[in-house]
């Protein structure tokens, strides 16, 4: 068998889940892809990669897919890096722009303001990164990964969506997991779970290595990302995707 092809994504959050797959002993038997969220999960659905870490909001589009090991992108509540920002309070928005880099956020976001918010703003969907010149006046904007941490230094408003759904329904929420449209030999899922594993006990020499000002590492890593898929985080996933099934 050759290389598997693994999509991953290139921001702060993965830097521990990446940690032990650049290391052997997997380093050798993958191929590391990278691009933003959206974007691994259409590589997946084009049988582009094996396996990537993909937007859960996806998993709908998929005729078939299976969750690969027991980690993921998650959050037991705030998430610091993926919100809604604003200058104005939430029921002065007139206007949001959807980040172009997300699926799961987008999905998360239009579910919030429906059923939650109780808002019903114009909704734009960015193309580029020209949007967040927008993000002024009564026009808001959905924003995610690092450039979130640069939008925190500007807004008045931030509407961290991790704790508006833990507000809601009490649960963890899962953003990425790591799927296949196809069975993985056990053994490489086995090595490929432990690697991932390797990196979370290094979060110290994670953040050392990484020059950032804008959040303390540290803080991200620890108290706001959650990245054991348990059944906590299953049970939130399957509650979000039964939501976006039935068009929430």
């Amino acid at each position: 068998m050759g290389k598997i092809k693994v999509g991953i994504v290139n921001y702060l959050n993965t830097k521990p889940l990446l940690y032990g797959l650049e290391r052997e002993p997997i380093k050798s038997q993958i191929e590391l892809i990278g691009d933003y969220p959206a974007r691994v999960g259409q590589l997946l659905l084009n049988d582009e990669i094996d396996v990537g870490l993909v937007p859960v909001a996806l998993l709908s589009h998929f005729s078939e897919y299976h969750i690969v090991g027991n980690y993921c992108i998650g959050t037991e509540g705030e998430i610091a890096s993926v919100a809604l920002f604003s200058e104005v309070p939430m029921n002065e928005i007139k206007k949001v722009y959807l980040d172009y880099q997300s699926r799961t956020s987008v999905a998360l976001l239009r579910y919030l303001m429906k059923e939650y918010w109780g808002i019903n703003p114009e909704i734009i969907e960015a193309t580029n990164e020209d949007y967040r010149k927008e993000i002024k006046g009564t026009t808001a904007g959905l924003v995610i990964g690092d450039r979130a941490f640069e939008q925190r230094k500007i807004s008045t408003f931030i509407y961290d969506l991790g704790s508006e759904w833990r507000a809601i329904t009490g649960l963890p929420f899962v953003f990425a997991a790591w799927v296949s449209k196809k069975p993985l030999p056990g053994k490489f899922i086995q090595e490929f779970d432990e690697s991932i594993a390797v990196g979370l006990n290094h979060i110290d020499e994670i953040v050392d290595a990484i020059s950032f000002e804008l959040y303390d590492l540290r803080k991200y890593y620890r108290m706001h990302l959650s990245y054991t898929l348990d059944e906590r985080k299953k049970e939130g996933m399957n509650l979000f995707l039964k939501h976006i099934e039935l068009g929430s």
